[in-house]
């Protein structure tokens, strides 16, 4: 299989062996990592309680367990020991404040960024709740939190339940909402994948690449149906034929993604002769 050349591909998929369902041993997933020459694979993907566990080496993206007072000692940690941190990502718990529990985070990276702990240069994805329907006032306040500070959104794209796959709309509502506001953002779960497709236990999952345009042609103004539109098509020719779109463009915005399997993405591209 030929590795990724294309610059449009580079960086795409972080590296979530040791996330389910894939659940690979850290040290497993660390040398397999270590060993992979793929431009398609961007930074390696962890706890925040693994990093006394890791060398230094790798670039890092680090989920912290914990809400915006986990932000600081984990940075510091990583910054003690060495490690190339790419990104931190902190998920919002308080369903009942969101846009309050986005300013704890801010103020939390604030600080982190004020004592050194934590450089201007690595970033910070906030993971919005995974509400079904149309974003509520409250997860639209939250995301004004984040751009007005400049940090990036995490979108959850899946999960091991049905119900951890926000259908097309809400991805579409999701899209346009870091748009309107320009932020970029990457996505975690269920994307293994290029194309939507139902997997064997009958979820509907949807695909990377659908992402992909779904995001460019939601920048350059297409209609809310269109978008969905295009996160459910299943014709992968007709996907490939359409990577001849400004997809560069779309990275602006989607940065990456995290999967525990990143042979399968690579396949997938292969299969779909896009990789030239």
């Amino acid at each position: 299989m030929p590795a990724t050349t294309e610059p449009l591909w580079r960086g795409l998929v972080d590296d979530a062996a040791i996330f389910p369902p894939g659940d690979a041993p850290l040290d497993a997933a660390l040398a397999a990592y270590r060993e992979r020459e793929e431009p398609l694979v961007g930074a390696f993907v962890l706890r925040d309680t693994d990093l006394p566990q890791v060398d230094p080496g790798p670039p890092l993206a680090v989920v912290l367990t914990g809400g915006a007072g986990q932000v600081a000692g984990p940075a510091a940690l990583a910054t003690r020991h060495g490690h190339t941190l790419a990104r931190l990502e902190v998920a919002l718990r308080d369903l009942d404040d969101l846009p309050g529990n986005a300013r704890r985070v801010v103020a939390a990276v604030d600080a982190a960024r004020a004592t050194g702990d934590l450089d201007d240069d690595v970033a910070v994805h906030v993971e919005l709740p995974a509400l079904p329907g149309e974003p509520t006032y409250g997860w639209l306040a939250a995301a004004d939190e984040v751009a007005s500070a400049e940090l990036l959104l995490k979108l959850r794209t899946g999960g091991l339940d049905a119900d951890a796959h926000p259908d097309s709309p809400t991805l579409a509502a999701w899209i346009d909402a870091a748009l309107d506001r320009e932020i970029a953002f990457k996505c975690t779960a269920g994307l293994h994948r290029a194309v939507r497709h139902t997997g064997a236990d009958g979820i509907e999952r949807h695909g990377f690449l659908n992402l992909l345009l779904a995001t460019r042609r939601a920048f350059d103004g297409a209609s809310r149906d269109d978008v969905v539109a295009t996160l459910e098509e299943r014709d992968g020719a007709a996907l490939a034929a359409a990577v001849t779109e400004d997809l560069a463009g779309a990275r602006r915005w989607f940065r990456s993604f995290g999967s525990c399997s990143v042979s399968e993405p690579l396949t997938d591209l292969d299969a779909l002769g896009v990789l030239a």
